[in-house]
């Protein structure tokens, strides 16, 4: 029997033609309650239907949105008039939306239980600005928790290593969304906090508000209000928040905005660097200048400082020089005056220092006299 091969296109268009062709899903009501609400600039609008246990796609177009004589919220419960029918490029089925009425005033369940725990955490101060810390713009190390092999670890390991090389990445995989996403969630930052980290990022891809829910557990929340490194949110999308946004640091759109905010561009401090180059090669060059010019001040001072000194000290000696030769017994002998001495050179004062035939010395002005003692008189 020869195999048929089918294309996605043909497995989509046929199960199109199954869902458009069944009369019992035409022109069915549907109840349930407002979630992921867009409205477009053409007046089409789009949310999806869900309860306790499922959710289902919606459209309504322009010509039907029009005739709505109220706002459409989230967690508004509403009944719809809808046909069933499929989006072929998506392969995804979906509400085509013809009437909605609002059910009841207030919203559905789970966000009116959303906002109780999230003002009783506020009331808190788990929420407080004063409480958040500043990103280090220079880690060593950071933490990112989000799903394994995710778009979201892709795109910041990716502005990570690009922007700052220098940072190394710890990844704590965890499920991001379901049933035991939570758990895991907790466990995955329990295990972070065991690591030498400077930042903590946790990550997930946009998405219904319905997949962010493990966002918003109330145990979660209180552990991250724990951490010991500021802890940036990157969940969703800008116009989503859970209440992990709100205990977090820094709160972020996308999880590439969060490998922005953890780091800084390699460029910058390259650039930095070189501006703090010139900045203190031109302080030093000024400082030598400033140097060389009071070098030459002191130089020139203790020149002349010197100089005075030295013709000071050459006064000084010409002073005692006359001072010396005034009393100087030298220039007593040219008076008329002479000096005795004996055969050793040593001066005679008195007679009594002589004896008969001893040799003196006798020193005048102009030369010495030897002579030998005869007698001594008084």
């Amino acid at each position: 029997m020869e195999k048929i091969i089918y294309s996605v296109s043909d497995i989509n268009k046929y199960i199109k033609n199954v869902l458009t062709s069944d009369e019992s899903l035409k022109f069915i009501y549907v109840k349930g309650e407002i979630s992921n609400f867009k409205a477009s600039a053409n007046g089409h609008i789009y949310f999806s239907l869900k309860d306790k246990d499922s959710l289902i796609n919606a459209v309504m177009f322009s010509n039907y949105a029009s005739k709505i004589d109220f706002e459409v919220k989230n967690g508004d419960e509403v009944t719809v008039l809808a046909s069933i029918d499929a989006y072929v490029p998506r392969g995804s089925y979906q509400l085509f939306v013809y009437e909605l009425k609002i059910k009841g005033k207030g919203k559905g369940d789970y966000l009116e239980k959303l906002n109780e725990l999230k003002k009783k955490l506020a009331a808190e101060g788990l929420f407080d600005e004063a409480r958040k810390r500043t990103i280090n713009k220079y880690p060593s190390k950071i933490g990112v928790i989000s799903a394994k092999n995710s778009a979201a670890i892709k795109d910041i390991s990716y502005n990570v290593f690009k922007r700052y090389p220098l940072a190394d990445i710890l990844f704590f995989p965890s499920q991001v969304q379901g049933e035991n996403a939570p758990k895991e969630l907790l466990e995955a930052f329990n295990k972070s906090q065991q690591y030498d980290i400077d930042t903590l990022i946790i990550a997930r891809g946009g998405g219904a508000n319905e997949d962010l829910d493990a966002f918003n557990d109330e145990t979660l929340v209180r552990a991250i209000a724990t951490s010991k490194v500021p802890v940036i949110a990157a969940i969703g999308h800008e116009i989503d928040s859970t209440l992990v946004d709100f205990v977090a640091d820094k709160r972020v759109s996308t999880p590439t905005a969060s490998a922005l905010e953890a780091t800084t561009d390699i460029n910058e401090i390259e650039q930095r660097i070189d501006l703090y180059k010139e900045d203190l090669a031109k302080s030093l060059y000024d400082k030598v200048e400033r140097y060389e010019d009071d070098l030459s001040f002191y130089k020139d001072k203790i020149n002349s400082s010197l100089k005075n000194k030295i013709e000071n000290y050459e006064l000084r000696i010409e002073l005692n020089k006359k001072r010396l030769s005034s009393i100087s017994p030298y220039n007593i002998l040219s008076r008329g005056y002479s000096i005795a001495k004996n055969k050793e050179g040593k001066v005679i004062t008195s007679k009594r220092e002589v004896k008969p035939h001893d040799i003196i010395i006798t020193s005048f002005s102009d030369g010495n006299v030897i002579s030998e003692v005869k007698e001594g008189t008084n």
